[in-house]
Formats: C-alpha cells, structure tokens, sequence
C-alpha cells in the first residue's frame, strides 16, 4: 500500500530536494509540503499523513515539539528525523518525542528512501553517527519510550537471549562461547533476528531492543 508523505523543511532548496527525490519513489503516493512546525501540523490535521520527515531547526516551535504535537493527533504516524544535528539532548528528546529514526542530512538520498520505506514497514533506524548515544541511553533506561515484549516480535526465549548479548556488544563468537552453540547456529539465529524485528545490521537490531526494552 502506497504512503503519503509530509515533509517539514525550512529551507525551499533542501525541500525541493526531497521532494523531488520521493516524486520518482514507488511506494510513496501524495507529497505535502511544509516551512515550519505550525504549517507542518496544520497540514498534518487536514490531510491523511502516514510519514513525517522532520527537520529539527525549523522557526518558532522546533522539530521535536512538532514531532510530539503531531504524534499526539496520531500514534500511528512514523517520523523521520532528518537534521545535521547530533547532540545528545536533542537525540534523546527526539526519540522521547516519538521519533522513530533519526538520520543525518548527510545521508544518501536514495540511502534515505530505504530508510523511509524500512520505518513505513515498521524498523526503527538510526544514523551510526548518533548510535552510541542511543546504546549508551538505552543501558541507562532513560529513553522514554513504551517497553515491548520479546513475545510481541514473536522472538524465541534464546532469540532473546542472543539479542540481549547484541545489545551488549558481543560478537557472534562470543554469544556462541556464552550460550555454548555453534558459531553457524549463531549465524541463524541472528538472521532470524534481523527479519523478525524489520531490521538491516546487528546494530540496528541492538538499537531497537533498547529503545523499546524488548529484552
């Protein structure tokens, strides 16, 4: 099913961008444009809106009180955030906000549109430059973000316990000397892994268990 995309961006030229570059996309349908937050939310209320790709250094109210307000008039719309900051704070407020990835302007455009189709699809991503951020809140708990069930990703109790050591940053020959397996055996369930949380690395399989606590 095709989405329809907004896209909140102050500055005309890296709209245009954008825009030109999801005009050509597959799985994207209608294009809405926005200058500012308060526009953003605007349109947001009188068109249907199934990702938002936000920029945070917008006039007046900024992205991340955008991404709230917008999520807010509904949970079920995913948010890109897509900016060339990468402080801790605003990482962290934007993923508290409801962000649901958070990508650096210097990102590829058509890396960008695998992004945007994964996040639709329901992945959480985030730029490897702000990962260590994200680990580091993740192990702290103080992302403030719904806490999931490895049940709910239909994962396996050792599917969990692998991921677990992912998120801990072991190798797949250290998971395989802990749980006393194979490295091959591993291999498989971290394959399965990546396909059952909608994820492309063991990195971004790792962020996502943090962010939402699965394990």
């Amino acid at each position: 099913m095709k989405k329809n995309l907004l896209i909140v961006e102050d500055h005309e030229l890296t709209r245009f961008g954008l825009k030109t570059t999801f005009e050509d996309v597959d799985y994207i349908d209608s294009i809405y444009e926005a200058s500012s937050a308060e526009d953003a939310i605007e349109v947001f209320k009188n068109n249907s809106v199934d990702i938002v790709i936000m920029d945070l250094g917008l006039p007046n109210m900024n992205g991340i009180d955008a991404t709230q307000a917008i999520r807010a008039l509904n949970s079920e719309v995913k948010v890109i955030i897509l900016t060339s900051h990468n402080d801790e704070k605003e990482v962290l407020n934007s993923l508290k906000a409801g962000a649901n990835a958070y990508c650096s302007k210097e990102i590829n455009l058509q890396r960008l549109v695998q992004v945007v189709q994964s996040v639709a699809d329901g992945a959480a991503w985030f730029d490897p430059s702000i990962a260590h951020i994200v680990l580091k809140a993740g192990a702290n708990a103080s992302v403030g973000v719904p806490e999931a069930n490895y049940k709910d990703y239909d994962l396996t109790a050792r599917e969990a316990q692998i991921l677990k050591l992912m998120t801990e940053g072991h190798s797949n020959m250290e998971i395989a000397q802990q749980l006393v397996i194979s490295v091959n055996t591993t291999k498989a369930h971290v394959a399965n892994i990546l396909q059952k949380l909608e994820v492309d690395d063991r990195l971004q399989a790792a962020l996502k268990a943090l962010k939402y606590k699965i394990v």
